[in-house]
């Protein structure tokens, strides 16, 4: 038994893209570039629309031979096909959902899974390790660590403040910036045109993200999903998903300065948040002449 814990990440689910034209498919939507060509390299993306909102955000993998895999949200893996189709035209490209396929996370370890298709989550080092092996396989490749459960996942990304797709936003809800894609890799601002580029450029140089993701502590009843975050008497955000005393909130940044400023009691139902400056974050944050907080990552 090696150190760390893993599981089988059931929320997930897997699309391939592969023939001749797969990269140049994926690489004229997406939102960074395709990884490779080793297999098992990755990326963090999105697809946008042309407005510039995000559709989904996914894990971008380099399989064997012409094959990409992207890792997303299970609920939202069907209609990621069908979206897909709809851009492939004359490209020759297949693609398809793989039920045959199985995505492993695994953290607290520095050992990386033994599996083909393994690899450190490019989102955020801290994150940890993937994988995605055959579904008979998954047994093997989980032995070497403790068996955890998809809550205790949870639990880890939301100590780190990591926002994700189908947890925290969903499709057409918000830019690539509120959900915080420009920190996590998943924009490179080098790349050619893609879908919604213009929006995305536009507010990476004019600095007009003024909502973000960001890391809560909550004090009192947790509040669920949605929940309108008040200060003040106005609204400043909406409430992502928790864990016991940690949450993940999209806020008004200038709104959140102007509460911090103030004395103002943030509030999301009968919950008490203070806002925790990540690690992470290379963005102006609110009161940085305060010390960073402690997100309470494990």
């Amino acid at each position: 038994m090696t150190g760390g814990v893993a599981i089988c990440l059931k929320s997930r689910g897997l699309v391939s893209v592969s023939g001749p034209d797969a990269q140049s498919l994926l690489d004229g939507l997406l939102t960074s570039d395709i990884p490779g060509p080793a297999p098992g390299t990755a990326c963090y993306s999105a697809l946008l629309t042309p407005q510039g909102k995000l559709l989904f955000a996914f894990l971008v993998v380099r399989g064997e031979g012409d094959t990409i895999l992207l890792d997303v949200d299970r609920a939202a893996a069907d209609d990621l096909v069908k979206r897909l189709m709809f851009y492939r035209l004359r490209a020759k490209a297949e693609i398809a959902l793989r039920e045959d396929l199985s995505v492993i996370a695994c953290w607290d370890t520095d050992t990386p899974p033994e599996a083909a298709l393994s690899f450190r989550d490019p989102r955020l080092a801290a994150l940890g390790y993937r994988a995605i092996v055959a579904g008979g396989d998954a047994d093997a490749v989980l032995s070497p660590y403790t068996a955890s459960t998809e809550a205790d996942y949870e639990a880890h990304r939301i100590g780190l403040g990591v926002a994700e797709f189908g947890h925290d936003f969903g499709s057409g809800d918000v830019f690539a910036h509120e959900a915080c894609l420009d920190q996590f890799g998943g924009v490179d601002f080098d790349k050619g045109c893609y879908v919604g580029q213009e929006v995305v450029s536009r507010m990476h140089h004019r600095g007009t993200a003024r909502s973000r993701y960001v890391p809560v502590v909550i004090a009192g009843e947790v509040p669920p999903p949605d929940t309108a975050i008040e200060a003040g008497g106005r609204q400043i955000g909406t409430m992502g998903s928790a864990s016991g005393a940690h949450g993940i909130a999209k806020l008004r940044l200038d709104r959140m300065q102007q509460a911090l400023t103030a004395g103002t009691q943030i509030t999301a139902g009968a919950a008490t948040l203070t806002p925790a400056r990540p690690d992470w974050a290379t963005f102006d944050w609110p009161d940085a002449d305060r010390s960073k907080a402690d997100t309470g990552a494990p």
